[in-house]
């Protein structure tokens, strides 16, 4: 019996055939004059945006869609007009409705009663961790990992609520899903809203730049523009080095992945911050005239300082590209559900036993 079952915005249901990324296309937030990709309006900290391009927007909360995507609940379309610096997840309410969103376990681990249905927040498409096929299933390292700890080691089923990434803490927290899902970083910021499964992957900040650019280091950044994802470690980053830089860096941000590729792709930008594994999706794909800027970094750093780093996968070593940051990606819970993060951490720690992690990671990256 297959048990999954994927909510979907109305945006979401046909992001998930273009560019790989967190949530396909959106608008771009520059700190100082700049254009989107979007049909909608870029925020900017000094002046008006123009908008062109893409018609992507983001869409929080929305259409609800079975794994055969079939419709059955309408969404609204909602552009981001805030001025400003963006924090990471900043607050907002919107979110897919679920009927598992609102349970909580209180009770020790061993006497919980598991829900029938997990309802998992998301933001889709963040290829390869989550994106759908050209057929319209709902795929990707996430889900499968989902698979395996929710419906082979809890015997329960699960659902994948497509939601905005900039918003998506605080819509676990005000009950619209159950756990988060989504490539998400363990950090101190977010420790503070939301408690972390045991860490599940390991990833890098990476910049990503035109193969005929002159980007060859990430000095070579400063006075240029970067694109971003809204409310990421990658926008995160991109803040550090605009201080490294004496605030001499213009941040594009965008509300999906994909836009920020395409502000890549159409010189809008001469580089994207954003994770390795994401960032390779795009470089990798055939025709994108993208590459890696090189180097040493992070992961080379704590590599020789600890003497036991490994890759995402568990190999030794650090990457072959220059890394800004060593990040693990967690489950996120609300605070009050102790009982189920247990058993989720045990579950956890039987697919990495019995090989089902390793078998799952093959499918998706190399090495």
């Amino acid at each position: 019996m297959d048990r999954r079952t994927y909510l979907k915005s109305a945006a979401g249901a046909t992001a998930g055939i273009g560019l790989a990324g967190c949530l396909g296309g959106g608008d771009g937030t520059t700190e100082g004059d700049g254009t989107t990709q979007g049909s909608g309006e870029t925020t900017t900290e000094e002046g008006d945006g123009m908008t062109e391009g893409s018609d992507e927007t983001t869409t929080e909360g929305g259409a609800a869609t079975t794994e055969s995507g079939e419709e059955t609940t309408e969404g609204s379309a909602e552009t981001e007009t805030t001025a400003g610096n963006e924090s990471m997840d900043e607050t907002g309410t919107e979110g897919t409705e679920s009927t598992a969103g609102n349970e909580s376990g209180n009770a020790s681990a061993g006497d919980m009663e598991l829900p029938e249905t997990v309802t998992i927040g998301s933001d889709i498409p963040y290829r390869p961790f989550e994106f759908e096929t050209t057929g319209g299933e709902l795929t990707g390292f996430d889900v499968d990992i989902a698979a395996a700890v929710f419906e082979e080691q809890l015997g329960i089923g699960y659902e994948f609520a497509d939601t905005s990434f900039d918003t998506i803490i605080p819509s676990l927290n005000n009950g619209n899903f159950r756990v988060i899902m989504s490539a998400m970083t363990i950090n101190d910021d977010r420790d503070e809203e939301v408690d972390f499964s045991d860490p599940y992957f390991t990833a890098y900040q990476t910049i990503a730049v035109l193969e005929n650019s002159d980007i060859s280091a990430k000095s070579d950044l400063q006075g240029k523009t970067v694109a971003v994802q809204k409310g990421t470690t990658g926008a995160g980053a991109a803040e550090e080095l605009k201080e490294e830089f004496g605030g001499d860096l213009e941040i594009k941000r965008y509300d999906q992945i994909p836009a920020a590729f395409d502000a890549l792709t159409n010189n809008q930008a001469v580089a994207v911050i954003n994770d390795n594994t994401v960032n390779a999706e795009f470089v990798d794909r055939e025709g994108s005239g993208a590459r890696f800027v090189e180097g040493e970094g992070a992961a080379a750093n704590a590599s020789a300082g600890s003497g036991n780093e490994t890759t995402s996968g568990g190999s030794s070593g650090a990457p072959p590209y220059l890394t800004l940051t060593v990040e693990e990606y967690g489950i996120a819970f609300r605070e009050d559900d102790d009982a189920l993060l247990q058993r989720v951490n045990e579950a956890l720690a039987a697919i990495r036993e019995n090989g089902t992690y390793e078998e799952i990671y093959g499918e998706y990256f190399s090495g």
